[in-house]
């Protein structure tokens, strides 16, 4: 079972070459989704986030409101790092679980099914969890897509230059990956460098075990 860790920068695709990878039989980890579960309202992380930051980011239903809590942590450098410090730990644990899981069905009676597993990790590198992948595969954008994307989500100027500033700059990483993913020229051309890289990884994979 090979591991991928898709990363980038916020608007340069990584979510949508992840999902083309479980397309072609990958099984995705969502950091986001785990994320979202361990927030939950009255887990641990959940308990740190409200004794650090006050029960103004909770919803009426004591959900953590995201987008109030993100104005809150994009403007400030140091809380950037306690929300990151409280939650991350959280979702690691929860994705070694995942893979853990999948690994020991790998080595049972599903050993066809799963073959790769992709993490769309936003923060893969800045947190310093590449150890968890074999291999870190970072899609790439140039900055003025990724802020044309970002403003079709609704994002104002300021607040894209506040994400993009709390994330490595996508050349840096870029130059660190072990293989980079361009999505600049359309869905057909990604699509074809995912297919290309899941072709030459998954063979390398299968000449291994022969």
């Amino acid at each position: 079972m090979i591991v991928l860790g898709v990363t980038g920068g916020l608007g340069t695709g990584k979510s949508t070459v992840a999902k083309m990878f479980g397309e072609l039989g990958a099984t995705v980890i969502d950091a986001d989704k785990v994320a979202h579960a361990v927030m939950e309202p009255k887990r641990l992380a959940w308990r740190a986030l409200v004794r650090t930051f006050g029960r103004e980011i909770l919803n009426e239903d004591e959900t953590i409101n995201r987008t109030r809590l993100a104005q809150r942590v994009f403007r400030d450098t140091q809380a950037r790092r306690e929300l990151e410090a409280i939650v991350h730990p959280h979702v690691i644990r929860h994705i070694k679980q995942q893979l853990h899981r999948l690994s020991r069905l790998r080595r049972g009676r599903n050993r066809d099914r799963v073959n790769a597993v992709v993490l769309d990790v936003p923060l893969l590198m800045e947190t310093g969890s590449e150890s968890l992948v074999d291999r870190v595969v970072v899609v790439t954008a140039p900055p003025e897509i990724q802020r044309k994307r970002l403003a079709g989500r609704g994002m104002s100027e300021a607040q894209i230059s506040e994400r993009l500033a709390a994330q490595w700059d996508v050349g840096r990483k870029a130059a660190k990956a072990d293989d980079v993913v361009d999505n600049a020229d359309g869905l057909e051309q990604t699509r074809r460098q995912v297919r290309q890289l899941w072709n030459q990884l998954l063979g390398t994979t299968r000449r291994r075990r022969a």
